[in-house]
């Protein structure tokens, strides 16, 4: 029987850097993954260069930045391991990065990068790593906890779960650490996909369909909250980080507002180009301010065909308001196959913010996604990752 002091569940971005951690304090470390690969979000993530941060994340705007039915419970761990920390720790390492808008810092290299570095702060702890090692059982004994892998069995004093959400089930993600809170009596916060792609139901995508592939900045609004990002149009509905963002608030049956030209005035515009020469189509007036398919849909949808000098304001205040103020109702998303993040998960009302160990159950930690705690996109929740398995590494 193997025995260590810390054993972590998961050898993603939460996990190495709680074992890192913990290593670090001359622990006994060891860290088990069912996968063949150690960190295989942070490999994939940032189209491979790891959004490793944001330096925009600050204790006054992380209430607002991070979803959970607690929002202040993540601010213990944001702000005693801040992106400043973790930056720091990237420049010792070597690391090039750069920022690319709004805070969001990533590699000029490999995302692999961000692993090695953890795995080497693990290494030099004296910390190890089994990977291909599935979990079987978990069970307390005594003051300690018992786990049963297909690699045989080990005993440890500290258990830290960082073994994710539900999102992007290739790459192994499960519902282990939802069922192993639920055996050790700790409440759940109701899963779902976040940072999803939207869908539409089939009327809407008679529009829409044909505009796949179409790149607009947009501000999206979901009653009070608004994004001004990118917005993607695909096969299915709607992508791009706008609706990614407003994804996370989104619910079925809820409508959303879209301005496709935020800052500017359709009708006002399409007003001056019939000054100029109204003999002009309309659809072609309008293919002068958005891209062609996207005008020559709309103006097909509002029924307004002809030249623009044959159209009134009225006419051209339409058009503007349906670019102004698209409503739009989705019927879904593209669910966990393509979510970045899990919603939900185990309650922050069984935790303790500073140390993320299950109030009554010593010695029991839960790090990262797997917790009730969801970052905007852009950095934020490899924040929460690195904040929280840094936490619980200082005790576990």
């Amino acid at each position: 029987m193997e025995k260590v002091d810390v054993l972590v569940l998961g050898a993603g971005a939460a996990g190495l850097m709680a074992a890192a951690e913990a290593a670090r304090r001359g622990r006994r470390v060891l860290v088990l993954d069912h996968a063949a690969h150690p960190g295989e979000k942070i490999r994939i993530s940032g189209g491979g260069r790891c959004n490793f941060t944001n330096r925009d994340l600050t204790r006054q705007n992380a209430t607002e930045r991070f979803l959970s039915e607690n929002p202040r419970f993540a601010l213990s761990a944001l702000s005693r391991f801040t992106p400043a920390d973790f930056i720091a720790r990237v420049d010792r390492a070597g690391i090039a990065w750069h920022e690319k808008h709004l805070g969001q810092l990533f590699c000029d290299g490999k995302a692999t990068q961000i692993t090695e570095m953890l795995l080497d702060d693990l290494r030099a702890g004296g910390g190890h790593l089994w990977l291909g090692t599935e979990i079987e059982a978990v069970q307390r004994d005594g003051e300690a906890y018992l786990v049963s892998t297909s690699q045989g069995e080990i005993l440890t004093a500290s258990l830290v779960v960082a073994t994710g959400g539900k999102s992007i089930p290739k790459m192994g993600a499960t519902g282990f650490g939802y069922r192993l809170a639920e055996q050790f009596g700790l409440p759940l916060i109701e899963t779902r996909p976040a940072l999803v792609p939207l869908t539409f139901a089939e009327q809407d995508l008679a529009q829409c369909a044909p505009l796949s592939g179409i790149a607009r900045d947009a501000r999206v609004r979901h009653g009070k909250t608004v994004f001004d990002e990118a917005l993607l149009f695909t096969h299915r509905g709607l992508s791009g980080p706008a609706i990614l963002q407003i994804s996370s608030y989104w619910r079925e049956g809820h409508t959303l507002e879209i301005d496709l030209a935020p800052g500017r005035d359709i009708a006002a515009e399409l007003a001056e180009i019939r000054q100029q020469g109204g003999k002009l189509a309309t659809h072609n007036a309008l293919g002068r301010l958005l891209p062609d398919k996207l005008a020559a849909g709309i103006c097909a949808e509002l029924g307004i065909a002809g030249r623009l000098a044959d159209h009134g304001n009225k006419s051209l205040a339409l058009i503007g308001d349906r670019i102004h103020r698209w409503q739009v109702r989705p019927v879904g998303s593209e669910g966990y196959r393509t979510a970045e993040v899990t919603l939900g998960g185990v309650s922050t009302a069984a935790l303790d913010a500073r140390t993320m160990e299950a109030r009554q159950v010593p010695g029991l930690y839960f790090v990262g996604e797997v917790v009730d705690v969801t970052g905007w996109l852009g950095g934020y929740n490899f924040q929460w990752a690195w904040a929280s398995g840094w936490a619980a590494g200082q005790v576990a």
